[in-house]
């Protein structure tokens, strides 16, 4: 059985609950094997070998390890070209899906981005996607190898499979096309005991109805365990960071609990977390938008509604 490769995402080696899922994925379709940047593997390593991977592509070059697409899909290139999988699965992100766009001319493979499901099909790899703002469900076969795959975070329960996860160095030289955008300066993100919106099991996002105070928002979301989004409106109005938007223009989630606070429902916030698993949306006006896709609805102020939600939370805590 051909090798699966999987983009291992991580932060100085602490694996992400993305690449468990992707492992996951892998072992429908054939032998998983992560590809890990950096060169903290080692820290990474009993988390990969936990999820099935039984080996660990390395690339640890300075010049692939920053954010960009550009050398990062000259290294997937080379492991293609020593491993040659079967397929490629990335989590999706802005630049993993520009990377597998290069990777895919690269080595001429079939391309899916945005995938919610992954499994053997006939003739290549299917896929599912969740396509026009989510109102339409798109089944795909790639029949091109390497199928390069990038899936959404929160689609696919992770399942345990102890693996070996050997270590296996890629030497890779990034071409000076490649190197011509460098990473000239970062700043850590400032740290917050909410989970990262992408990966959220629970969210709850506040929208124009907040009036610009998300402290309702905030306090119900904390009581839950969830990860703050916010709306276009709100973004764009100055009363929540851009890194917390979610819509077409922001961030895409799948969480299994989505709860919309003033937030009208409009296609461009809708296309960003209409594949949740539930859905519950509280808002002054009965006739919204948001209300035609709910799985529960409550017409009501947020400012009302949501301190109430909160102390029940807490009470059923005991």
């Amino acid at each position: 059985m051909a090798e699966v490769l999987v983009l291992v995402d991580h932060i100085d080696g602490q694996v992400k609950k993305n690449t468990a899922e992707l492992l996951t994925l892998a072992r429908r379709i054939g032998e998983p094997a992560a590809v890990f940047v950096g060169s903290q593997v080692e820290a990474a390593r009993p988390r990969l070998a936990q999820f099935g991977a039984g080996k660990v592509y390395v690339v640890d070059n300075p010049d692939v390890t920053g954010t960009l697409a550009a050398p990062l899909a000259e290294a997937l290139a080379a492991v293609v070209e020593q491993a040659s999988p079967a397929a490629i699965l990335l989590p999706t992100g802005a630049i993993t899906k520009e990377a597998a766009g290069r990777l895919a001319v690269k080595t001429g493979g079939g391309l899916v981005t945005d995938a919610t499901n992954v499994d053997a099909g006939d003739g290549g790899v299917a896929t599912t996607q969740s396509a026009f703002a989510a109102n339409y469900t798109v089944e795909s076969v790639v029949t091109r190898e390497p199928a390069i795959v990038t899936v959404k975070a929160n689609t696919t329960p992770p399942q345990a499979s102890q693996a070996g996860a050997t270590v296996v160095p890629v030497d890779v030289t990034v071409s000076d096309v490649a190197k011509a955008a460098k990473i000239t300066a970062t700043e850590p993100k400032a740290k917050s005991a909410r989970p990262e919106l992408t990966e959220a099991q629970y969210v709850v996002s506040g929208g124009r109805g907040t009036g610009g105070d998300f402290g309702p928002v905030e306090a119900f979301a904390d009581v839950l365990g969830a990860a703050v989004g916010a709306s276009r409106a709100a973004v764009d109005a100055g009363w929540y960071p851009h890194s917390n938007q979610v819509g077409q223009t922001g961030k895409q989630v799948s969480p299994q609990l989505y709860v919309a606070c003033g937030i009208s429902g409009a296609i461009q916030h809708r296309a960003g977390m209409q594949t949740s698993k539930t859905i519950v949306a509280i808002n002054k006006d009965e006739e919204a938008p948001i209300f035609e896709l709910v799985d529960f609805g409550v017409v009501g102020d947020l400012f009302n509604v949501l301190p109430q939600a909160t102390e029940a939370v807490k009470a059923a805590k005991g």
